[in-house]
């Protein structure tokens, strides 16, 4: 999936502000963040959204999910509150068709926004 911006990052093949790795999933600073803190947090092996990840091993699933508290914790933003945020689809906001999810931090994230 070379033309996938996602599968580059994780290849290396382009530069990204990466905070977290291990053998199966990347995190990075999005490029183009809506809170103080956004990183994505993306498995390694593509996928093109949350509904298109069929046949994962639950312990993947939950491993994605914990890797991004750790992160929230080990950046020190835990105790304040953070946001994850899974858009699948167009009609649900992904713009990437890579699966990933949102890790946001850094003030209220209010919702309903507004």
């Amino acid at each position: 999936m070379t033309e996938c911006v996602f599968c580059r990052i994780a290849q290396h093949d382009l530069n990204a502000k990466i905070v977290d790795e291990d053998g199966d999933f990347i995190a990075f600073h999005d490029a183009h963040p809506v809170a103080p803190v956004h990183l994505l947090v993306i498995p390694k092996r593509h996928v093109a959204s949350f509904a298109e990840w069929t046949g994962v091993d639950p312990d993947v699933a939950g491993r994605w999910l914990l890797r991004a508290r750790d992160l929230a914790a080990s950046c020190g933003f835990a105790g304040a509150g953070y946001r994850v945020v899974i858009n699948t689809g167009a009609e649900g906001g992904q713009t990437v068709a890579h699966l990933h999810l949102h890790l946001l931090a850094g003030r209220a994230l209010l919702w309903p926004p507004g």
